[in-house]
């Protein structure tokens, strides 16, 4: 229900930021942003769903692979060009995260069906990837404005969220919950509407950068959030954490320089 009350109040603000600033006609086929849609849950579903069989850290874990997903379906669905060094420095990024958020103490749960948490780990990170190559494509070929591509992908998240919140009852559920704790609902559209401002910045980043851009932004943001804790509280790091800041500072470094394809210098002669 809180997942449908963000979208709700998503559309609302993208439709606000559409009537203060409105941009060209935004001519994109409404199959792509329902496959967005649809990949964009079906993403979350999977990786929450995940925390049923696999503990959050390694939940965590796998998600920081998120570029690689976003990088080679944005090749596959919308043709995008990288050059080689790229991937390089994608995946020391990935690498230097998943060596930071690794938990070499934690103990391996025996209790849990064996590979269903990663499976959908997977199915999770391939969802993502859909996402990216939609994205790519709408940013490529029709040039989607950002509150267009923010608007309608919440829409079709909507119109989603509405059936499955009518076949499994859960807004009966809901409203049932809601009249024993009236502040449910303050505290639901405080979060909503904080949630649309960030991912207002989100599709901002998406429209003028890149999928791939964006999904190196998300998955940085844990780790310099964890880092941040361990400098202000001064806990120790272990080697491998030390290993694995160098690795992302590096390949950010590298990938702010290097990583795009420079443009031939025009000949004026």
């Amino acid at each position: 229900m809180l997942v449908f009350v963000q979208c709700v109040i998503n559309v609302v603000f993208a439709r606000c930021a559409l009537q203060i600033h409105c941009p060209e006609k935004d001519n994109s086929p409404q199959k792509y942003y329902a496959l967005m849609a649809f990949s964009y849950l079906g993403a979350m579903v999977a990786s929450n769903l995940a925390l049923q069989y696999v503990s959050y850290p390694t939940q965590v874990l796998g998600k920081s692979a998120k570029p690689i997903p976003v990088m080679i379906l944005g090749v596959i669905m919308a043709r995008k060009k990288y050059p080689f060094r790229k991937y390089i420095f994608v995946f020391m990024i990935v690498i230097g995260v998943a060596l930071f958020m690794y938990k070499d103490k934690k103990a391996v749960d025996t209790t849990h069906t064996l590979g269903s948490g990663e499976v959908l780990l997977l199915v999770s990170l391939f969802l993502d990837g859909i996402t990216g190559g939609v994205q790519d494509k709408l940013r490529a070929e029709h040039r989607s404005p950002t509150h267009c591509m923010m608007l309608w992908m919440n829409v079709w998240s909507v119109i989603y969220l509405g059936v499955a919140i009518i076949v499994t009852g859960e807004g009966i559920a809901f409203m049932q919950f809601a009249s024993r704790f009236p502040m449910v609902i303050v505290n639901m559209l405080i979060f909503s509407v904080c949630s649309a401002v960030g991912q207002n910045f989100i599709f901002m980043t998406v429209t003028n950068f890149g999928p791939l851009t964006c999904s190196i932004f998300t998955t940085t943001r844990k780790f310099f959030t964890i880092l941040a804790s361990v400098i202000i509280f001064q806990n120790p790091m272990a080697f491998r954490q030390w290993i694995g800041t160098v690795c992302v500072f590096i390949g950010l470094a590298l990938d702010s320089m290097y990583g795009k394809e420079r443009k031939p210098p025009k000949n004026t002669s």
